[in-house]
């Protein structure tokens, strides 16, 4: 759900803030206050194209930003491209300089305006005078069909990734059989080499550390035999000092109890010294000063340090390296065989596509014919009295074959009597398509209500979705649209008072000269204010008590 749209120096906006709620919001004013232009800021925010013509006269630039709701489809999204999360909330900010350069943030971190593509199907579509046509192409389409279907298409997505899994990997090994054969003695001597190094992870720290301690050998048994003496030979050793104090403490022990833990302390230190001159003594006896032993760690570190060179940074890198290239010389070995295997593997993958294909295009074409006849009956109620077909084209040939299935779903209408079927994208009116985007919404969510369905998360914006009509068909444009908000939220920007009756939220939008600037507000209505902007759709400049009656009978008659 959209929390809050925010937008400064904005075309003629300056500063406006506008506050959102669940279901039916309403953007009304006067015509030019700058409703529509709310809109396009959204559509901006969804990742739309912008040009420094959008900075408002004499700025530096303009800002637009949002605030959403999060979904666990947006958070993926986020997370694949490295944006954290903000507490269930995703904020998008975008700024264009004057310029024409721009900037865009995702809670507040750089990101792209290809980010702003990929959340814009999990926050809002769009459907504004001028993104209509962009955001309703043939994807979306078989989406739609797909939700009124309620079909589900998992099982596509995985048989087309098995598929061209085994499709790449037959590719690959058919593309670089040349390669592989130019390859196979470098290969050949490479793992010779490794194999003969007998390599183990981590040898070498292993190494580093011996070698050390031979280089060091005379230092070495000095300090542990120094240390020894110290503890626990010495006629002054600490082990000495300690043993005669524990004789002293004990003694006191013997009279005044309070000493008994300090002789136990004492006693403990003690063994702790003896365990630590024994580990020493031990470690000064086993250090054998071996010139022979140095000069072979020396040349197996070199040898290592080669190999590291030519093959990785670490030792187990260059064994996996030596992995790598084994396999490489087990395929050029057992072409003929792995080729059999590959080729087995994409004939079932490809049969396991076909049917999970072919099922999912019938399912299609089941729900296509219920899902044009019902929309056909929402749109007519529109005041548009329209043929619709939606038609599903399925396409067999590999060349088609995506995570989506095979079939190419076209929604075609003839909005006037006697023309042929065309395109929906083929409406000259973004007034037309809006209504039939509404229709067609309707007619989903209705249909996913009865069967049980999921509600989409996401807002759903229409602007001017009122041109050409009046009356009963505003009226039922108007019951629509709170139709479709009890179960997603809906913006929408209407000139039409049986239109504005029907809303949750009410936003008036006014423009206003201060100083010499022009000023956009937005104002949140409360029911008494609600009904006075009713009244002035109504009559016009004069709001008349009779204007004033009208609209509250239209807005308790919506409720």
């Amino acid at each position: 759900m959209l929390v809050e749209l925010r937008a400064e120096n904005y075309a003629v906006i300056d500063h406006a803030i506008a506050v959102f709620g669940p279901g039916l919001n309403l953007l009304t004013g006067e015509t030019g206050a700058g409703k529509s232009i709310l809109v396009d800021a959204l559509a901006l925010l969804m990742g739309g194209k912008a040009s420094a013509g959008l900075v408002r006269h004499g700025a530096e630039k303009a800002v637009v930003a949002c605030v959403f709701e999060s979904t666990p489809g947006a958070e993926r999204i986020l997370e694949e491209n490295g944006i954290d999360c903000e507490g269930g909330e995703i904020i998008l900010r975008r700024e264009i300089l004057a310029n024409g350069k721009g900037r865009v943030f995702v809670n507040n971190q750089p990101a792209t305006v290809t980010v702003l593509r990929q959340l814009a199907p999990e926050l809002a579509l769009v459907h504004a005078q001028t993104e209509t046509l962009a955001s309703f192409d043939q994807a979306q389409q078989r989406i739609l069909l797909d939700r009124f279907a309620g079909l589900s298409t998992d099982a596509i997505v995985e048989a087309h990734a098995r598929w061209r899994a085994a499709q790449n990997r037959l590719t690959d090994l058919l593309e670089g059989e040349q390669d592989r054969l130019r390859m196979v003695d470098l290969w050949t001597y490479q793992q010779k080499e490794i194999d003969d190094a007998r390599l183990e992870a981590q040898q070498d720290e292993a190494l580093q550390t011996e070698k050390r301690v031979l280089a060091n050998a005379e230092k070495l048994r000095a300090a542990a035999s120094g240390a020894f003496d110290q503890l626990y030979e010495g006629g002054s050793s600490a082990e000495a000092a300690l043993r005669a104090a524990l004789r002293n403490v004990e003694e006191l022990a013997r009279y005044d109890a309070q000493f008994a833990d300090a002789a136990q302390q004492l006693a403990g230190a003690r063994a702790t010294i003896s365990d630590v001159g024994a580990m020493l003594r031990d470690y000064a006896e086993r250090i054998d000063a071996s010139p022979e032993r140095l000069a072979e760690i020396e040349d197996r570190l070199a040898l290592l340090d080669r190999l590291k060179r030519k093959y990785g940074q670490t030792v187990a890198e260059v064994i996996a390296f030596g992995e790598d290239v084994a396999r490489k010389l087990g395929e050029v070995e057992n072409r003929d065989e792995t080729l059999k295997s590959l080729r087995a593997e994409l004939d079932r993958s490809a049969a396991a596509y076909r049917k999970a294909a072919a099922a999912l295009s019938s399912g299609r074409e089941t729900a296509a014919a219920r899902l044009a006849k019902q929309a056909e009956a929402q749109i007519d109620s529109l005041a548009m009295k329209v043929r619709f077909e939606v038609v599903v084209c399925p396409n067999e040939s590999e060349a088609a074959w995506t995570a989506a299935g095979w079939d190419e779903v076209e929604y075609r209408i003839a909005t006037n009597a006697g023309e042929p079927l065309k395109m929906l994208t083929e409406i000259a009116s973004g007034g037309e398509l809006s209504r039939v985007m509404l229709a067609l919404k309707v007619a989903v969510e209705e249909h996913s209500a009865k069967t049980g369905g999921k509600i989409t998360p996401r807002t759903l914006v229409f602007d001017e979705i009122d041109i050409g009509i009046g009356g009963r068909a505003a009226e039922a444009v108007g019951q629509k649209l709170k139709a479709l908000g009890r179960g997603q939220q809906v913006l929408c920007v209407t000139h039409l008072p049986q239109i504005a009756a029907f809303a949750d939220q009410h936003l008036a939008v006014e423009k206003r000269v201060d100083r010499g600037k022009t000023k956009t507000q937005i104002q949140t209505l409360d029911d008494r204010a609600r009904m006075h902007e009713v009244a002035r759709m109504l009559s016009g400049a004069k709001v008349t008590e009779t204007s004033l009656q009208h609209a509250a009978h239209m807005i308790d008659a919506s409720r």
